[in-house]
């Protein structure tokens, strides 16, 4: 009887240390999926955790043209850009959603690189404000922002119109945007 309960017991412990081994290679296989993703999503962007100092989208058919009082126009698509304040004007003949993003933060990472991707498919009149998470303490408190990856849909006077959290893709944003 002893012999039988020793044996059962040396049979749950390899059973249940299989067990422990299997989930964690599956973790392990899931984890190192997701760091690719957020490693390929670092090497799209331009520069990690720096945002450029104007516009960011520029590409030769989307490239913006200098008109003649040197108001800088776009040619075929929004942009994405630096905030700053002066920008929220554009919402009085667009749309203007300010992206606080931390440079540590991967879903940020994913979308700011989804963004950059595809800078010439943004929507024509959309203006999308990169804003450093970290550094906008004030901004942040005006919105009520109180995670990064919160996108805010402002009007031209600042004030909010929507406010919402997580899209993965620019696409996802857009579709957002009221």
């Amino acid at each position: 009887m002893n012999n039988i309960l020793m044996w059962g017991i040396a049979v749950v412990i390899i059973l249940g240390g299989g067990y422990y081994w299997y989930a964690n290679s599956q973790q392990d296989a899931i984890m190192k999926d997701e760091g690719a993703m957020i490693d390929d999503a670092t090497a799209a962007s331009t520069s990690e955790g720096a945002m450029m100092d104007d516009v960011m989208s520029t590409s030769s058919e989307n490239a913006m043209m200098e008109g003649n009082s040197g108001e800088v126009m776009m040619k075929e698509s929004g942009s994405y850009e630096t905030y700053a304040p002066e920008k929220l004007a554009r919402a009085d003949s667009g749309n203007v959603v300010l992206f606080f993003r931390a440079t540590w933060c991967p879903t940020c990472k994913v979308l700011d690189a989804d963004i950059r991707s595809h800078l010439s498919e943004i929507p024509l009149g959309l203006t999308i404000l990169d804003i450093d998470y970290d550094t906008s303490t004030a901004l942040k408190q005006t919105y009520g922002v109180t995670y990064q990856h919160t996108l805010v849909q402002v009007r031209s006077d600042g004030s909010m119109i929507t406010k919402w959290s997580g899209s993965p893709t620019l696409a996802a944003l857009a579709a957002e945007v009221k």
